[in-house]
């Protein structure tokens, strides 16, 4: 079977670049034996603001100009809603806050992600005296619902294969890889955090951050905002609400924790003034790096293997940026930028499987 693509993984980044193939009329395969599941349990929440700092993330703009297009097809696809467009409130904590708050939105990369008036709307059981930012164009995607029902079409047309890629079986050709009966030209690894199992580019720095968020269920709440606090709170229907996320920089497991509940909760609790229930508590490792860029681009011995990974906390909105600059550096050639290219990595390992 020949094919112009194999793709290996398919949460975020593994499913934008399948994207891209459909949309250019290029052939491919999904391998994926699902053992990382960042993209299905995240928060999905697309947010152009570190608000932590008050400062832009990088690139926004362009990102969310192609996300949101991007997104609407696949709910096309998929016939399926997916991206769900909501206000984010930011509650201040002190007047400082509220006035660096508007420092930050006199800044030209800003201004279009931060609005100027401060609300002192009153939201039913939400403790916040001294009001809320409003941070504009931001939502969330259902990445569970993205993950299963675009795995769901692939099966339909034949091009996902549920099973753990075996590496050893690779062959790699001047002009090909195979890997038993499929004869693609290039093949994608957009592995997650799996990419410390892989020969070829388990050299990256991608550390890993261990997440935890929960869903519970408070029917008095009936928010219609995202609230963002020490976690955020947000609404998914049904009076129910994903709350989250912790980070862990040294617990590389997906096993929920009784100490990021408690956390959670501690942080929910100050600011939350209704009963409400825990329904669920996920966890999972999300592929970060240190230099809070993503790792994209081509071996430095093996110009048919790639690399899409590193999306860390922000994968709905990097995701389709970064498979676009990596399929358009493939089959145009365009270059990539230096912040996200692989070959920022210095002092590559001598590989195993070089010729």
């Amino acid at each position: 079977m020949k094919v112009d693509y194999l793709i290996v993984g398919a949460g975020l980044a593994g499913i934008a670049f399948a994207q891209f193939c459909r949309q250019n009329n290029k052939t491919f395969i999904v391998i994926s034996d699902e053992s990382q599941n960042s993209s299905r349990i995240a928060g999905g929440l697309y947010n152009p603001v570190v608000l932590k700092r008050f400062s832009a993330v990088w690139q926004a703009q362009e990102q969310l100009d192609l996300a949101v297009p991007f997104y609407k097809q696949i709910e096309s696809d998929i016939q399926d809603t997916v991206d769900f467009p909501l206000p984010l409130y930011r509650i201040f904590h002190s007047v400082e806050e509220q006035n660096n708050w508007f420092t930050a939105a006199d800044k030209p990369n800003l201004t279009p992600f931060l609005s100027t008036t401060l609300l002192q709307t009153k939201i039913s059981n939400i403790n916040a005296p001294l009001g809320f930012g409003h941070v504009l164009h931001c939502g969330y995607v259902d990445t569970t619902t993205l993950v299963n029902k675009y795995i769901k079409l692939l099966e339909c047309s034949q091009q996902f294969r549920s099973e753990r890629l075996d590496y050893s079986q690779l062959q790699i050709r001047d002009k090909d890889v195979t890997y038993g009966e499929i004869q693609a030209q290039h093949i994608i690894f957009a592995e997650g955090f799996g990419v410390h199992q892989n020969p070829f580019f388990n050299y990256l720095p991608l550390d890993g951050t261990k997440g935890e968020l929960l869903l519970i269920k408070a029917p008095d709440l009936k928010l219609e905002q995202i609230i963002k606090s020490g976690v955020f709170v947000l609404p998914v229907g049904e009076d129910l609400y994903k709350v989250g996320a912790t980070y862990n920089w040294e617990d590389k497991t997906a096993i929920q924790t009784q100490e990021a509940r408690k956390e959670l909760l501690e942080d929910l609790d100050s600011f939350l003034q209704c009963d409400y229930e825990v329904i669920e508590h996920y966890a999972g490792v999300r592929p970060t790096v240190k230099d809070r860029r993503p790792l994209v681009g081509t071996h430095p011995d093996f110009d048919r293997l790639h690399v899409l990974n590193g999306l860390g906390t922000r994968g709905v909105m990097l995701g389709p940026a970064m498979a676009k600059a990596l399929f358009e550096h493939i089959e145009k050639g365009t270059p990539l930028d230096p912040y996200i290219d692989i070959k920022r990595v210095k002092n590559v390992p001598s590989n195993p499987y070089r010729s």
